[in-house]
């Protein structure tokens, strides 16, 4: 059976999502997240028994990390270990450890397409911890990159999300890139857990390959989705 997971520690009703989801990404303090936010976040992942992980991203908290910013190669490899050095310390407080990376808003958007980005990503993960997984977009660089620095990686797909007919995802700022009805989404996860074709913004339709499903904890209707969601992937 496919995972779920979400993004957590942003600020939304992370309490409720949990009992839906096998995987979160907690907001280690570049776009969002603090000491208490991540405790938080950490412990309801343990509560429930969701494995946890690290939600780097550029560090711009007025733009919630949604927008990319010019940085070396060395820069961004450098945020994404420290980010992700805080939460791991966090997590070791509470005798936990932490099980993989996925990089957060325009970081993540631009892994997937940038070779370099994506690099400087996997090497920063490989040198923190080697037995972390990198989560990226499916198909994408950041996946090839995890593989070629020896990590495991996870193929990741989108259940509240349009796609383009490269597999890359539709941008936010375009009218209908979330989906928010929780029988859409469904029905896209269905599709993406049964490896059938998903629809495309521009008519078509594509196949992902999809090892873990995510939904974003401030979709609106989030709840909803992933009550849907997780009644798909476990019955149907």
């Amino acid at each position: 059976m496919i995972e779920l997971n979400a993004d957590i520690g942003e600020g939304c009703d992370d309490a409720s999502l949990m009992p839906y989801l096998a995987r979160v990404s907690i907001a280690c303090g570049g776009h969002a997240g603090d000491a208490v936010s991540m405790t938080a976040a950490l412990r309801l992942a343990a509560e429930h028994g969701v494995a946890a992980g690290a939600h780097p991203s550029y560090p711009d908290r007025a733009q919630f990390g949604r927008q990319a910013l010019a940085a070396s190669e060395d820069e961004i490899a450098a945020w994404v270990m420290q980010q992700t050095e805080v939460l791991a310390e966090q997590a070791a407080r509470l005798g936990l450890r932490l099980a993989h990376v996925k990089p957060h808003g325009a970081l993540y958007d631009v892994a997937a397409r940038d070779a370099g980005v994506a690099r400087a990503i996997a090497r920063a993960v490989a040198a923190l911890d080697p037995a972390l997984a990198l989560v990226g977009l499916s198909g994408s660089q950041l996946i090839a990159a995890g593989q070629g620095a020896g990590l495991a990686v996870l193929h990741e797909a989108f259940a509240d999300r349009r796609y383009q007919s490269d597999g890359q995802l539709v941008s936010r700022e375009t009218a209908g890139a979330l989906i928010v009805d929780s029988r859409a989404a469904s029905e896209q996860a269905r599709a993406l857990a049964h490896g059938v074709p998903v629809g495309t913004a521009g008519g078509g339709a594509i196949r992902v390959k999809a090892d873990t499903i995510c939904l974003h904890s401030d979709t609106p209707n989030a709840l909803n989705i992933a009550r849907a969601v997780h009644a798909a992937l476990n019955h149907g």
